[in-house]
This record gives structure tokens, sequence and C-alpha cells, in this order.
């Protein structure tokens, strides 16, 4: 276990701890153990916290003159909200039409609600929003039943989008002179630009948000985000559509759960919209799909995996963005999208959240695993700019539907990439989903903890990888390639870890190599969950801010079922 080295876990969370004169080791043993920052002085012991009553303390007064720890009885809320009156169940959208065509989004130009109290002084509380009249919305969600591999003609144009380049690839700076000059001491530094308001901040002077990119960066991150959830929504819809509902039942899943998987459909009507409207007509379209599942398992199993790459490929540019205000918009969308893929785990029988900090990866890692699921797009459909890496297969990768998940081989239905699972070769007495049995069972429920984990540090992981040059994604025009040497270590992204070790019996386009030990802090394994596997040819100290430096030196990327 020496050969490991480690990257963004021990740097990240070594940051602080060095500037606290606490020991952080670089690319060290996995042996080695992070000592937290210990917090002096300013607390004191808490010796109340069990209690339930009211606060019985010393009083305190409140910059008016208020004293605020004195008891002003209940809340008695808004004078014109009749608290807890039922005003009947909410009738949802007039547009959507489960599972169907919704055709363009109408969006209503204003929206007026109307609040009236019943007290003795009515009071009418009328709340006025007013759309800007952008981009109408999705007009592409017309053809969701069309799927398969592309067999139309060659494309006319291939490859990413570019123009003038640059240089091979950005280079390694310092951090900026005056990156470390604010001391963090809890004092203020700086005139407060209004009460309550320390300085400092980005998008806080007041101006107003118009919510447009504001770079090629910007346009090409929100138009990948794009393409994700026009794929979420179709493959939701196709799911439900593909497999009967018996099937579903088989499968644990009630109608109860396909209505939740038709709810996040809709979702993404809804996030499809707002990315629409952000980045106006020039907008990717919806395009046709093809996916490897052939029954609801791999379905589910593809969907969470989806939902992953989706989530994390978003994390990796959101504060990158120029435009913040697009910023907090995705992010408010993204968050969702965590939640569908916790549920869809959930849905497959595994621990619904596995890790302590999510995974964020570089845009061209995101669109390398989403590309190949996209058949054909409409003609002039605005083209991205992000690489294809050539497709990495884990031939032993861990079976979520085995009761010994790690003991699978070559049970995947893709052929890389996402190394969907494979349900149809497990035999009936290896099934985990048919068992009822604690530690053991895989069946859909809130949570599952399993006796015999799906990895474990120190199996030996056996990998296969694709040649550059292959034609891929929509109408196969675009070509897959590296700019890296010949590989030489797995990269284990995950958490806030780039974790290397070194390949071993390499023959032509094959090796292995061993899963490492290592954790983020306090013990917690950093490779856990749905995570992501890269060849590269150098070990390169990245972290997640910067993990698009690794680039240059990915030969190949695919995802791992570790957890």
């Amino acid at each position: 276990m020496a050969g490991f080295k480690f990257s963004a876990g021990v740097g990240l969370l070594g940051l602080a701890a060095r500037s606290l004169a606490v020991p952080a080791p670089i690319n060290s043993d996995p042996t080695t153990t992070f000592s937290p920052p210990k917090l002096t002085g300013g607390f004191g012991p808490f010796t109340n916290v069990s209690s339930g009553g009211p606060w019985v303390g010393p009083t305190a007064i409140g910059p008016t003159g208020i004293n605020t720890g004195t008891s002003h009885g209940p809340y008695p809320g808004p004078t014109g909200i009749n608290n807890g009156t039922s005003h009947g169940p909410y009738p949802g959208p007039t547009g959507i039409n489960n599972g169907t065509s919704h055709g363009p989004y109408p969006g209503p130009t204003t929206i007026i609600t109307t609040i009236t109290s019943d007290g003795p002084n009515p009071t009418t509380i009328i709340t006025t929003i007013t759309s800007p009249g952008l981009y109408p919305g999705p007009t592409g969600i017309s053809n969701v039943t069309s799927h398969g591999s592309y067999t139309g003609p060659p494309p006319t144009t291939t490859g990413a989008l570019s123009t003038t380049v640059l240089a091979p690839s950005i280079p390694a700076l310092p951090p900026a002179p005056d990156a470390s000059s604010y001391p963090s001491d809890g004092q203020l530094h700086a005139p407060q630009p209004a009460p309550y308001t320390p300085a400092g901040g980005v998008g806080t002077n007041g101006s107003a948000p118009l919510y447009r990119v504001l770079s090629d960066f910007d346009y090409q991150s929100i138009a990948l985000a794009l393409h994700q959830e026009w794929i979420e929504l179709d493959l939701f819809h196709w799911g439900l559509a593909q497999f009967s509902a018996e099937e579903f039942e088989k499968a644990g899943l009630t109608a109860e759960d396909r209505h939740l998987i038709e709810f996040m459909a809709d979702q993404e009507v809804g996030h499809a919209t707002l990315l629409s409207n952000i980045l106006g007509p020039s907008a990717p379209k919806q395009c046709t799909y093809n996916y490897p599942a052939t029954n609801v398992h791999e379905f589910i199993d593809f969907a969470q995996k989806l939902t992953r790459y989706g989530e994390a490929g978003v994390y990796g540019f959101l504060n990158h963005l120029n435009a913040h205000d697009v910023g907090q918009l995705l992010l408010q969308s993204i968050t969702t999208e965590a939640r569908q893929q916790m549920i869809f785990r959930q849905f497959e029988g595994l621990f619904p959240m596995p890790e302590w900090f999510e995974v964020g990866i570089p845009q061209s890692w995101a669109w390398s695993l989403l590309a190949p699921y996209i058949s054909s797009c409409p003609e002039n459909n605005t083209r991205l700019v992000w690489q294809n890496y050539p497709a990495l297969t884990i031939l032993n990768q861990p079976n979520p539907f085995r009761i010994n998940g790690s003991n699978g081989w070559n049970e995947t239905a893709d052929g890389g990439y996402t190394n969907t699972a494979l349900y149809q070769d497990v035999d009936e007495s290896d099934d985990c989903t048919k068992s009822t049995d604690v530690g053991v069972s895989c069946a859909p429920g809130i949570t599952r903890n399993r006796s015999i984990p799906l990895s474990y540090p120190g199996r030996r992981v056996f990998l296969e990888w694709d040649a550059p040059g292959q034609p891929i994604g929509p109408n196969n025009s675009y070509v897959t390639d590296t700019q890296a040497g010949a590989p030489k270590f797995a990269a284990w992204v995950s958490q806030l870890n780039v974790t290397y070790s070194p390949l071993e019996n390499i023959q032509g386009n094959s090796a292995s190599t061993v899963q490492p030990d290592v954790s983020t802090v306090y013990g917690n394994p950093a490779i856990n969950g749905t995570i992501f596997l890269a060849l590269t040819d150098e070990e390169l100290y990245v972290t997640p801010y910067n993990l698009t430096q690794l680039n240059p030196h990915v030969y190949a990327v695919g995802m791992y079922q570790s957890g």
C-alpha cells in the first residue's frame, strides 16, 4: 500500500491546519492520520444543551433597546394570512401532461397572488411577479420516443467547437499575492456598507442581476448542464414507458415510487426551461438518446449514475462562472438533482448518502460520460467545446444487485463510461434484491447497510480502456481525444480527494490497480459511493477548485461503484 499518493483531500484539509501550525503531510502513505485544528478560547463548556425549557440566562439588550431575553409570547403571524386554513389541493401546472409532449411553455406574463384576512381589520396582500419575457422555453420535447444508436449518414461537422487556441494547457500559477492578506480573526476590518452588513462579497453592491451568461465559459458550461437536464427528462419518461407497472412492482417499486419518478421528470421541465431562458434562442434543444438498460433494475442503476455525473459536473464549474447570478439559479436547480441521485440510490437498495462531501468534476469529464448516450440532435443544434475522453471500463465493476457485489466480472451493460450494472446475469442465489435479511437485502428502501461491502481498500481492480479517435456523441459527430501520454496511474476522484494508485500488469490497453485506503478526515472513507476513476500519465497535485489542471494528463474516464 505504500505506492499510493494522495492529493486533494490531504492538501485541502491541510490548508486550514497549516495556518494553525498543525502538520498536514502531502503525498504520504495511506497510514496518514489527520489531526483537526483544536479550537481554543471563547467557547467555554456547554452545560445546558439538553434542556428544552425557556432561556433562563442573562438578559441581553439588543441594538434598539429591546430586552431580547424577555418572552413576548407566541408569534401572531402576518395580519393578512389566515394561518392554518386549507386552501384546497394544489391544482398543479396546467401545461404538463404527464409523460407526453408539453409543447412550447406558455409562461404567464404576470402572476398575481391575493390573500385577504378575515379578522376585525381586513387586510389584503397582493404579490405581483412579472415575467421578463425572455426565450419562451423548451420547444423540443416532442420527440421523446425515438431511442437507439445513431444509424444516420456520416456527420458533416466533427469534433468539438473550437477557435484560436493560445496554448496547449493552462499554466499552473501560485496564489495571488494578497490571497492570504485578510486577517481571519472574527473582527470587522472595513466600514459596513449598511447596517448588519459586513464589507465584501460578490454581487452585494445593490446592482440588479441580469441572469445572463457573460463569457464563452459561462455559455458552454450552461449548455452542458442543459444537455444534462434534457437527457434526464427523457430518461425518466423513457423508463416509465419502457417497463410495465408489473415489472416495476416485481423490482419492488410501487405506484407511489413511479409517481415520484414522474415528478422528477416534471422537475426537469423546470430546469430545462430555466437554462434555456438563460441561454436564449441558441440554447441546445432536446435530442434523441440510447440507454443501456434492459430491465427496471438496470434503468435505476443507470439513472443513479447519470444523475451523479450531472450533479458533479455542475459542482465542478459552478464557482468559476463569470455570471454569479446565473450560478445562484443553477445552484438552486442542481441541489434538486442531488436529491434525485439519492432517491435512485434508495430505489437501488444502496446506502443513500455514504459520503461527507459531494464531488465535483470538470466539464470535459461530464461531457465524456454524457455524450455516448446521445444518438442524434436537431440540425444546427449548438455544439459544445468540451473534450471527449476515451472510455474506461471496470472489468470487475462492483455489482450492487449481488449479495457479494465485488464478485462480479464483465457485468456492465455499456462497455465503459458509466459502467452500468447488469442485473439479468445475476443468479437467484446471489440476488440481494430478493433477500429480506437485514445486512443482505438490497431491495428498495429508505436505507440499506450491507454486511458485505461492494468494494474495500486493497481490492484489485481490473481496467480496460479504448484508444482515442472514436466517433461518439450526437450523430457520431464528436471524436474521443486525449493529450496525455501512456497511462501510468489511476486517479480516484471522490469527495475532496484525488488519490493516485499505480497501474500494474500493463498489457496494451489493460491493467490492474489496487483500491486505496484513504480518508477525508476523522477516518471517513474517501472512496465510497458512486465515484469517478480516471487514468493519468502523472500524479499531479490538484484540489477541488483546480481539478481541471489534471485534464491534459487524463487518458480515459469512467465511473466506479465503490459503495
